[in-house]
């Protein structure tokens, strides 16, 4: 049996929407469904549970982020497998089903789907892991477009997959959609809970890559909405994971250090830091020149050089607790 865990933050719509994607698929009713609650304000749960009686709802009590709530729903769980699936994700022809069947028959111990933007291009499904890390640092403003660069002229593989084939084997699987045998999780353990939010699948993953292998089928699709209900909360309107600034821009880069220093070690850990402190001085005098090139304030983009500035330095605070390796909750926001 498959058993799947959705957790819940200011998410119902997203989840019913989810939910009426994939039980117009008979095969739903044979899955076991739980859903983890993060938001200890929900009171308007019930019509989804009224509507789909097989769901399993499970309060948390707090919002333990991804790590914690994905861990309780797979310690909850009676399947064999478990599939990891945000709420922000439209299933499309019986791709959970399929994706069970063919992962099951094979050697692979985790899998997942193609992810399609909401106008069906494609999206992130899963990653190549770079030494270090260093994929973490090209979205660093100035200094990110310069190592791209370097990249590129180097004809450097690139970290991510984005074409459908049937299978391929990555590193890492994007948290939207992952697909694990319990066997693995039993070996591997369960993801880390001093993750909040982001990264958290990354580290995990690297565990799970020491057991066998993780493969993305790229002819079973699934639309991921991306990030939908933390932009909501952080008040922020980008997509993906390349903004630094502001609430969710400090879970991120704290996130990715967090994971840098657990998967690499404490060297990887403190050039990452010292990188993105280069950046600063680099991002406020760039960012000066850039606008006064083009005919612009050039006092534009400061408030965003202050608010990754400030994001850097409360990075430096934790830093202590992150080379120690000490277990801590890091939630930022």
């Amino acid at each position: 049996m498959l058993s799947i865990i959705i957790v819940n933050y200011h998410s119902l719509t997203d989840i019913n929407n989810c939910l009426q994607s994939a039980f117009q698929f008979e095969s739903a009713q044979n899955m076991e469904w739980i859903i983890i609650n993060n938001d200890v304000h929900e009171i308007n749960h019930h019509e989804i549970i009224e509507k789909y009686p097989l769901i399993k709802w499970i309060d948390l009590g707090y919002n333990g982020g991804f790590a914690r709530a994905n861990n309780k729903g797979i310690q909850e769980s009676i399947g064999d497998t478990v599939l990891l699936l945000n709420p922000d994700t439209i299933i499309l022809e019986d791709a959970i089903a399929k994706c069970y069947h063919r992962l099951t028959e094979s050697n692979n111990i985790a899998a997942s789907v193609q992810l399609l933007n909401p106008d069906h291009s494609l999206q992130i499904s899963g990653n190549y892991v770079i030494k270090g890390g260093l994929n973490h640092l090209l979205p660093l403003p100035y200094l990110g477009n310069f190592l791209r660069t370097i990249a590129f002229a180097l004809k450097v593989k690139k970290t991510h997959t984005l074409e459908k084939v049937d299978e391929e084997k990555v590193d890492w699987i994007n948290g939207a959609f992952l697909m694990v045998k319990k066997s693995a999780i039993e070996k591997a353990g369960l993801l880390d809970e001093d993750f909040f939010l982001y990264a958290e699948e990354a580290e995990w993953c690297s565990r799970l890559l020491k057991i066998g292998d993780l493969v993305i089928y790229g002819n079973l699709l699934t639309i991921h909405l991306q990030g939908e209900s933390i932009n909501k909360v952080t008040q922020n309107n980008t997509k993906g994971y390349a903004d630094l600034t502001g609430k969710k821009g400090l879970q991120l880069m704290v996130s990715q250090h967090l994971r840098i220093r657990k998967q690499f070690g404490n060297d990887w850990f403190l050039f990452h830091l010292l990188m993105h402190t280069i950046e600063i001085p680099i991002f406020l005098i760039a960012s000066f020149l850039d606008n006064l090139f083009h005919l612009k304030n050039p006092f534009k983009d400061w408030k965003i050089v202050a608010s990754f500035s400030k994001n850097v330095m409360h990075l430096w605070s934790l830093s202590p607790k992150i080379i120690k390796n000490q277990p801590y909750f890091y939630k930022m926001w």
